[in-house]
């Protein structure tokens, strides 16, 4: 019995420290305590701190991101350990705001993505709205952070729970750690919004094409100003876009016949975002089989701009696009990666029947002039793009399947084409014209086609006096896949309203469309 007495004192004794588990400090004289004692239940104290710590940054990695709606957009809210505070906004495809919103070792990401199109058009419908979204934008980002908070804490102390018990397989340990992180990261997540500072949007710094915004864009305030009467005439335009199909209706009827293939003819986008709402527009109620973009879509081939071309694929249409002197290849690569398509260079494919061959320009100059005057036609350049016309016009003659069109940026490169094929777009001037290449004795007529700009001109287009129009054409090929009509579709642009759509009829498609012979650059 005193043997049990003994055991079950030394047992009270013995229970361990409530973090360490290890073994108490014995009075003199009982037991001398196992050597390192106080040094291993400083390793373990280390180490509950170290997993609660790196439990806490995995975690807030794992679970610091939530998506939420900031007025007609989407966007997603991101924490992240950091050294210092501040708070990131990012724009694609124009770059990023850094604002230093508040101090503590946690960094928020802000990334706009799409326009919801249901809330834009709400937006659009009634004006009043507009206001009402700005102020309620506010309590969007407040609630989306709050929610952002709690989802990091959960998320912190989950993780932080779940690698303590795989490393201690300790209870007491376990909720050690757990407390711990819970802790850091409440205290992290504290001390920013107590030293929150609102101020900070209003000095904000740029990184990204944003730092060249006035060298992109030219003069801000005055495109600002032109923006806001955009803004103004915009619903109108929308409004105007609908009257579209009213007017297709009144004209005369085109009845194409089963087999008939609806292309779209688009070309120097320019990075202009209205430009895709049109174009989508246009596929749904034209019912086009294949879009086709002579180039240009972007400013400068950057990075940052390549998200610009996610939009292809909302399209569900096969999308055959050759590069501008504007885009890199890196642009050219973005555009390959869209499930629906086609890039062309010196090649050909066959889309919804048509055999189509396109080569990209063969220069790369962006510049903060996106007119044809930022790459002026030198004997230099002219050499250039004739050889690039040239190259394509030998590919269209070795095809095994006769082309039905030929893609090339700039119509200065079309001369060598003459002939190969009976059809021939173009884009590059930002002016729509329809004229015929020099026909040489035997050879088949060849038409040129070069489209306007389907953004406006991009950004540049809200600097100018006279705004550039956006335009774009439908292209109906009859079972021969010759062109039996083209509707040439126009939207005003900054300021205006009016849209346009004219139809042609050609009457003899082996002749191709009625139009006077143009010239072309020779060597």
């Amino acid at each position: 019995m005193d043997g049990q007495r003994d055991e079950q004192h030394d047992d009270a004794e013995g229970r361990g420290d409530p973090v360490t588990g290890g073994e108490p400090s014995r009075p003199a004289g009982r037991r001398i305590g196992r050597p390192g004692g106080p040094v291993r239940r400083t390793g373990v104290v280390l180490a509950v701190l170290v997993v609660a710590l790196a439990g806490a940054v995995l975690g807030v990695l794992a679970g610091g991101r939530v998506n939420t709606d900031i007025g007609p957009f989407r966007a997603s809210l991101t924490l992240s350990p950091a050294s210092e505070g501040g708070t990131t906004i990012d724009v694609p495809p124009l770059g990023a705001l850094l604002l230093d919103s508040h101090s503590g070792p946690t960094h928020l990401t802000v990334r706009l993505g799409a326009l919801d199109q249901g809330r834009t058009e709400a937006l659009l419908d009634d004006p009043a709205s507009i206001s009402r979204a700005s102020q309620s934008a506010v309590e969007d980002v407040r609630s989306g952070v709050m929610r952002l908070g709690l989802r990091t804490l959960g998320s912190a102390v989950l993780v932080t729970l779940i690698l303590a018990g795989l490393i201690f397989r300790n209870v007491r340990r376990t909720a050690w750690a757990g407390g711990l992180a819970l802790l850091v990261t409440a205290g992290s997540l504290g001390t920013a919004a107590a030293t929150l500072r609102p101020q900070a949007i209003e000095e904000p710094r740029y990184e990204g094409l944003l730092v060249n915004a006035p060298a992109i864009v030219g003069d801000a305030r005055r495109i600002a100003n032109d923006y806001t009467k955009y803004a103004e005439q915009l619903q109108r335009i929308v409004g105007n876009v609908s009257q579209l199909y009213t007017t297709v209706s009144a004209l005369p009827v085109l009845e194409p016949a089963p087999g008939t293939t609806r292309v779209l003819h688009v070309s120097d986008m320019h990075l202009n975002p209205t430009g895709w709402q049109l174009i989508r527009t246009v596929v749904e109620q034209f019912g086009i089989d294949v879009v086709i973009d002579t180039g240009d879509i972007t400013d400068w081939g950057s990075e940052p701009e390549a998200s610009f071309v996610g939009s292809i694929s909302l399209l569900k249409k096969p999308y055959v696009f050759i590069r501008g002197n504007h885009d890199s290849g890196k642009t050219g690569a973005a555009v390959a990666r869209q499930p629906n398509a086609i890039v062309l260079n010196n090649s050909t494919a066959t889309v919804a029947g048509l055999t189509i061959a396109g080569i990209g320009d063969p220069r790369f100059t962006p510049d903060k002039n996106t007119s044809p005057a930022g790459s002026g036609l030198t004997q230099e350049v002219a050499d250039q793009v004739i050889g690039v016309g040239e190259q394509l016009a030998a590919t269209v003659r070795s095809s095994p399947r006769p082309v039905n069109i030929a893609l090339v940026h700039d119509p200065a490169s079309a001369g060598p084409l003459a002939g190969t094929c009976p059809l021939v777009l173009a884009g590059h001037t930002h002016a729509r014209q329809v004229s015929k290449l020099p026909q040489a004795p035997g050879q088949q007529p060849t038409a040129l086609f070069v489209e306007g700009s389907t953004g406006g001109a991009g950004l540049r287009g809200l600097e100018g006096e006279k705004p550039t129009p956006l335009s774009m054409t439908v292209l109906y090929f009859d079972q021969q896949k010759m062109l039996q009509a083209y509707d040439d579709i126009t939207v005003g642009g900054t300021g205006q309203a009016q849209v346009n759509l004219e139809r042609h009829i050609v009457q003899d498609p082996s002749a191709g469309a009625p139009a006077s012979v143009t010239p072309t650059p020779t060597r």
